[in-house]
């Protein structure tokens, strides 16, 4: 009996250490992190994926922007359309900005200029609002984040078409007629729209963690509006003015004021290729990868934060 007693247990029956790193137990029973950031490749795989959610929500979006308002869908052409004939008033009229542009073209620029240059303005602000402003959405469910700020560019895209239509009977009106120029609208736009939405993703990702770039926003735009010719000719305004090459080159070389000129050039008969800066296209299409790609991985680069805290 007492040599029974004093048999040690079997080593079997010893309980095992408990196992202290976490990150090698997760892997070992197959779990991930939740939330994170999938590789470059995956996440434009879950983008296209998700193509019908971003079209509808653009769509839904531009629906109830102006739901509540008696004129309804109406403002989308209505708001652009007030704004070109202040900056007629003011401009064209008291301050004299037709200077080089003939009386009967300045209408066309004017409202073309108007047009095209909301359409990246209201990128901007929308993109900056794209995840602050949907918290809810981005915490409840699981999608790629870049969604957001591409269906926000896409929505104002759909809004300028219908300014367009607007726009065409303008030009009509001021004897500018379709013709085969007018297809240069297509790809013009459309680097618009990249260099847009590029931009987007940039201050998406900078306004979910500064809320306050909302506010600061729109004096930023309004000062790259007044640089960027859509009141006025760049090259006839510095004609006179004791001005540097560069700063000149600047002018008209950045985005905005390419993509107004491309426009312009594109459905203005009057307005010629001697409006536009050397290698325009060149131009249009360096900002449109240049935004598109740096803003891309900009904002995949923080996908797992978005969200948090």
């Amino acid at each position: 009996m007492s040599q029974a007693l004093d048999t040690p247990p079997a080593a079997s029956a010893r309980p095992e250490p408990p196992e202290t790193d976490l990150a090698a137990l997760a892997a070992r029973h197959g779990l991930t992190v939740s939330g994170a950031r999938p590789p470059l490749g995956v996440y434009v795989r879950q983008l296209w994926g998700r193509r019908h959610f971003i079209l509808a929500f653009s769509q839904a979006k531009l629906t109830a922007q102006y739901s509540k308002a008696k004129l309804g869908q109406l403002w989308q052409v209505a708001t652009p359309l007030l704004n070109a004939a202040v900056y007629f008033f003011i401009f064209g009229l008291l301050l004299g900005a037709r200077k080089g542009i003939p009386s009967d073209v300045y209408v066309p620029f004017l409202v073309t200029g108007v047009f095209v240059f909301t359409f990246t303005q209201s990128s901007v602000l929308a993109g900056v609002r794209a995840i602050s402003g949907n918290l809810g959405l981005v915490r409840a469910l699981h999608f790629p984040r870049a969604s957001l700020p591409i269906s926000f560019a896409l929505q104002q895209l759909q809004q300028l078409l219908f300014s367009m239509i607007v726009l065409v009977v303008i030009m009509i009106g001021f004897r500018s007629y379709p013709d085969a120029s007018w297809l240069l609208v297509v790809p013009a736009l459309a680097l618009q729209f990249v260099f847009n939405t590029g931009l987007a993703l940039i201050f998406a990702r900078m306004g979910s963690k500064t809320p306050d770039l909302a506010q600061l926003m729109p004096f930023v735009l309004r000062t790259w509006m007044y640089a960027s010719g859509v009141m006025f000719s760049i090259p006839a305004m510095l004609e006179d003015k004791n001005v540097p090459a560069w700063l000149a080159d600047v002018l008209q070389w950045n985005p905005a004021a390419v993509y107004m000129d491309l426009v312009r050039f594109a459905l203005i008969d009057q307005y010629d290729s001697s409006y536009l800066p050397p290698h325009v296209w060149a131009f249009a299409l360096g900002w449109a990868v240049l935004a598109g790609v740096v803003g891309f991985v900009y904002f995949w680069k923080a996908e797992e934060r978005y969200g948090r805290g």
